[in-house]
């Protein structure tokens, strides 16, 4: 890539496709330095980090351990932060990640970690604080240095506003940080309020620097921490001074950074079809001007005369984009029957389709395609609604106990046992009476709170007159271990989506095809989509089929990207409304909210109406709100 494509980039960047590629790159590298120390009988010593970003590095640094015989003898380690007060055996400690996801597996000898401890008293810590500076200057200071990212820029627990001279300390988390923590903690309340964490000038000292970052969620960080100034109000920009730091990026996560987003502000670029779509809206949005008011200057002055110039004259290229974003607008999400479908963005025959709509969780096809959902059934289509995980996690333990309750009051008037129905009450609020942020259910309980969510899901489809009989509990395997932590995709997870699929032969499938939730489990159910359709190649029935992504509650498809777009009415926006309250383990407030504090309706409501004032500004017709999709290609086609 040319220097000029990267001359507002203040920091190097490396964009790989995927986040499991660029984890694999970067065990490579941590591997490549041990082993240089080891030839010359140096230690290597490396800074971690816990999260969820680094667990494929140290997936794919485990499997260079067993399969290729790396050996950790010389590594030393240090830890960049830790949750306070925590136990070490805590299943959100920083310890047992680290533990379980690389120590366990590896040869590094115990003597060579050294992690900060969570479980210290208050008045030990400022001389462990200390001591842990000490320890990391007689090492001779940190080799690598590997690190996350917050979506608020910070670097380890420095919270905004940290000094650049910060060493190892105390600090009290912010309720913005402790709110993105609340999903591994199951809920808010079970946040420690502090940190102790190594500060911006120990990080800064670290010979070499690896950020990491995926996903569309620290796209806008990215940019800022790349593109921007250096501030404390963004502490990871401070990582523009280092002479040898890295960013390691996915391809979603760099989104926003000038050469991804806006190229033709960089220099000249091969205009296809979906970047001159981009460019256009780009230039709408700055100008605040619909697509077919825009002017031959309106090009020129923003650094869009090549685009001009190649595929002009500018009412040319209105026309163009104006009808291309107007032919995905269609109220027919299957396909309309007796009509042109040259310019329909879904076939019209055959009609009525089979449809599956596969949901990672049991409410996450109302909450991002609710009204398209409903249309579907109301047009009469074959639709099965697909639940690939239980979701028994996102379930409060109080709910489990209000259901148990219920059914203690209504045993008599059924015939059921009274004296199991009281025991089964008094066992499950005795197990809650003890129970550890984060300790595994009983698999009764399990079972309760995966009833719970079937329940629902069951009642939000008999409102949108998807019969229960099309109603499937798929229970991916991957998911069901009772806690945050999942298990990898496996071929039982894969079998069970293919068995469906060759049950039903759907001519449209919708799935969700964002890779950036919060949990992993969208990706994960993702993928095991894309592995069954891989292994069914070549069955008659898919040659016929389309396969739609939606987004789910965290992002929306960019306007430029999208292949379909389905409007809402009032009423239409209603009766998604009202599908997404069917959910009732899920609303007020959720277990896993994330750092969006509104509740999920709210959520989906603000974006799909968004979306429409987006198509207005655009010049399109204006709707209520809108639910945009995009079409999966296969090879074939």
């Amino acid at each position: 890539m040319e220097n000029f494509e990267k001359r507002y980039e203040k920091i190097p960047v490396s964009i790989f496709t995927d986040a499991d590629i660029a984890s694999e790159l970067v065990a490579k590298q941590v591997a490549n330095l041990i082993k240089e120390k080891a030839k010359t009988g140096q230690m290597c010593t490396l800074g971690l980090v816990a999260g969820s970003t680094a667990v494929g590095v140290y997936e794919n640094l485990v499997e260079l351990h067993k399969k290729n015989g790396l050996s950790f003898q010389n590594v030393i380690v240090f830890n960049v932060n830790e949750y306070y007060p925590i136990e070490k055996d805590s299943y959100q400690s920083h310890y047992r990640f680290l533990h379980e996801y690389l120590f366990d597996e590896v040869d590094i000898l115990p003597e060579n970690i050294h992690l900060i401890p969570g479980d210290l008293k208050k008045e030990e810590i400022a001389e462990f604080c200390k001591s842990y500076e000490e320890k990391i200057n007689d090492v001779g200071g940190i080799d690598l240095q590997l690190l996350g990212l917050d979506g608020r820029g910070q670097l380890g627990s420095n919270e905004p506003g940290s000094m650049s001279n910060s060493e190892t300390r105390l600090i009290t988390m912010d309720y913005s940080t402790r709110m993105g923590a609340a999903s591994t903690f199951f809920g808010e309340e079970n946040v420690p309020n502090h940190s102790i964490t190594v500060g911006l000038k120990t990080i800064m000292k670290a010979k070499r620097i690896i950020l990491m970052a995926w996903g569309e969620g620290k796209a806008k960080t990215i940019k800022k921490i790349t593109e921007g100034t250096i501030t404390e109000m963004l502490p990871a920009s401070i990582l523009q001074n280092h002479p040898h730091v890295s960013l390691i990026l996915d391809t979603a996560s760099a989104a926003e950074l000038t050469r991804r987003k806006t190229p033709w502000l960089l220099g000249s670029v091969t205009w296809k079809p979906k970047l001159i779509k981009r460019a256009v809206f780009w230039l709408c949005e700055k100008l605040d001007k619909p697509i077919l008011k825009l002017t031959e200057r309106d090009y020129n002055d923003n650094g869009l005369g090549e685009l001009v110039s190649q595929h002009g004259p500018a009412n040319k290229i209105n026309i163009k984009v104006f009808n291309d974003l107007q032919h995905t607008i269609t109220g027919w999400p299957g396909g309309k029957p007796n009509a042109d479908d040259s310019t329909r963005p879904e076939r019209a025959y055959p009609f009525p389709k089979r449809v599956i709509v596969f949901s990672p969780h049991p409410d996450d096809d109302v909450i991002s395609m609710g009204g398209t959902l409903a249309r579907l059934s109301e047009h009469g289509h074959e639709v099965h609604a697909a639940y690939q995980v239980s979701g028994n996690i996102a379930v409060f333990d109080d709910e489990v106990a209000r259901f148990l309750d219920f059914v203690r009051d209504i045993a008599p008037l059924y015939g059921f046992d009274e004296q199991k129905a009281q025991q089964a009450y008094q066992d499950t609020l005795k197990f809650f009476k003890h129970k550890k942020p984060g300790e595994i259910d009983l698999a009764n309980i399990a079972a309760c709170k995966s009833a719970i969510r079937q329940g629902e899901a069951r009642s939000a489809c008999r409102y949108l007159g998807i019969p229960e009989e099309r109603t499937h509990f798929l229970n991916l395997p991957f998911y069901e271990t009772g806690t945050v932590k999942k298990k990898p995709i496996g071929q039982e997870d894969i079998d069970i989506v293919k068995n469906l699929l060759q049950e039903v032969k759907p001519h449209q499938i919708f799935a969700a095809g964002d890779l950036s939730d919060p949990h992993g489990t969208h990706r994960v159910c993702y993928q095991a989509i894309l592995e069954a359709l891989e292994q069914l190649k070549g069955e008659e029935w898919l040659n016929d089929c389309h396969l739609w992504l939606y987004r789910g509650a965290w992002q929306e498809w960019d306007v430029s990207e999208i292949d379909m777009a389905v409007p809402l009415s009032p009423e239409e926006s209603r009766i998604k409304r009202m599908a997404i309250f069917k959910h009732q383990s899920q609303k007020d407030r959720p277990l896993f909210p994330g750092t969006d504090p509104r509740e999920f309706w709210q959520r989906a409501e603000d974006r799909n109406n968004a979306t429409a004032v987006t198509f207005d500004k655009l010049g399109m017709a204006e709707y209520q709100a809108m639910e945009l999709f995009v079409r999966y290609r296969f090879e074939k086609e």
